[in-house]
């Protein structure tokens, strides 16, 4: 199988591995893989993965591999959804998400193993305003201190985490709260809230799957908005996500829908997308993408969990 491979030297498990092109070369050719790799970052990481694309177009290349954080992944995913070329996935970032909800191992020499086996499945995606996301999209506090945290590295030299954990206390301390308008299926809803949480598909808010989602191809968004807490209170509930508290109705307003519009009075928002920030112009159309994502997965575990059954509808409500 021909594939390109566009990797983000700047991912969390790439930035720390010296030897990284030398031992992926080496596994593409243990697996019969013919690899051209590409360390890419940035905005050229989008150019490269439509580059790729087209590659891929004109019979070139076979598939698609990006290797990267969750941010990486994502400007590959948006340059494939909607047509029929696979993505390979390498999970090299921090948190690695999408990796993690494909049930896609987190070791690099197994994750090219999945890529050999070819195993391509449909998934979703979402998008708002044109921009793609395969996790999640996010209007109110987190985007605030995304921007806040980059401000600080760039102006002072931060290392991330400690610029994090200082965004988090200024954002706690302003509090930033929007009036926000929320319309599905025709119903509006207004909500003055510190947080407006959008997912391609429902996110679990029970252990042992706290975070996740069980499935990735039902065509669903999940909209979930905080609703109005004092700054001790939106403290509270992040601890009670943490230890896996269940009884968040009190705290959470949540739906599952195809599409969802949102109003503000505002003439530009920050929006997190995937955990980078870019900045749109409402109102933000929102809507579900259906199976638009061609995925390699690995056919063992597909085949597991077909065995266990469907997820119930409301599993980790």
């Amino acid at each position: 199988m021909r594939v390109h491979a566009l990797i983000n030297p700047g991912a969390g498990t790439a930035e720390r591995s010296n030897d990284l092109q030398q031992r992926l070369e080496a596994l593409f050719a243990a697996h019969d893989l013919k690899a051209e790799l590409k360390f890419v970052a940035g905005p050229a990481l989008a150019a490269a993965a439509l580059a790729a694309r087209q590659c891929a177009e004109r019979g070139e290349i076979d598939a698609v591999i990006g290797g990267g954080g969750d941010g990486s992944l994502n400007a590959v995913a948006a340059a494939l959804a909607g047509t029929d070329i696979p993505m390979g996935v390498l999970p090299l970032g921090t948190r690695n998400h999408f990796a993690k909800d494909l049930g896609l191992p987190l070791e690099l020499e197994r994750a090219v193993a999945v890529i050999a086996q070819a195993n391509a499945t449909a998934v979703d995606v979402a998008e708002v305003n044109g921009q793609v996301f395969i996790n999640n999209s996010s209007i109110g506090a987190y985007p605030f201190m995304v921007l806040d945290r980059d401000r600080r590295r760039n102006a002072h030299g931060l290392a991330k985490w400690s610029a994090m954990v200082l965004a988090a206390i200024r954002t706690l301390w302003k509090f930033p709260r929007r009036r926000l308008l929320t319309v599905v299926e025709g119903r509006s809803d207004s909500h003055r809230t510190p947080c407006v949480f959008i997912g391609n598909n429902e996110y679990s808010l029970s252990l042992p799957a706290l975070g996740g989602r069980p499935r990735l191809d039902c065509g669903e968004l999940w909209i979930s908005v905080v609703k109005p807490k004092s700054r001790l209170a939106l403290v509270w509930l992040g601890f009670c996500a943490v230890i896996g508290r269940t009884d968040l109705a009190d705290d959470l307003v949540t739906e599952r829908a195809a599409a969802v519009e949102i109003r503000s009075r505002a003439s530009r928002l920050p929006v997190a997308l995937d955990g980078e920030v870019t900045v749109m112009r409402p109102p933000l159309q929102y809507h579900s993408r259906p199976k638009a994502l061609l995925v390699f997965r690995d056919a063992a575990q597909l085949a597991a969990a077909a065995e266990q059954g469907p997820v119930p509808p409301d599993a980790g409500r």
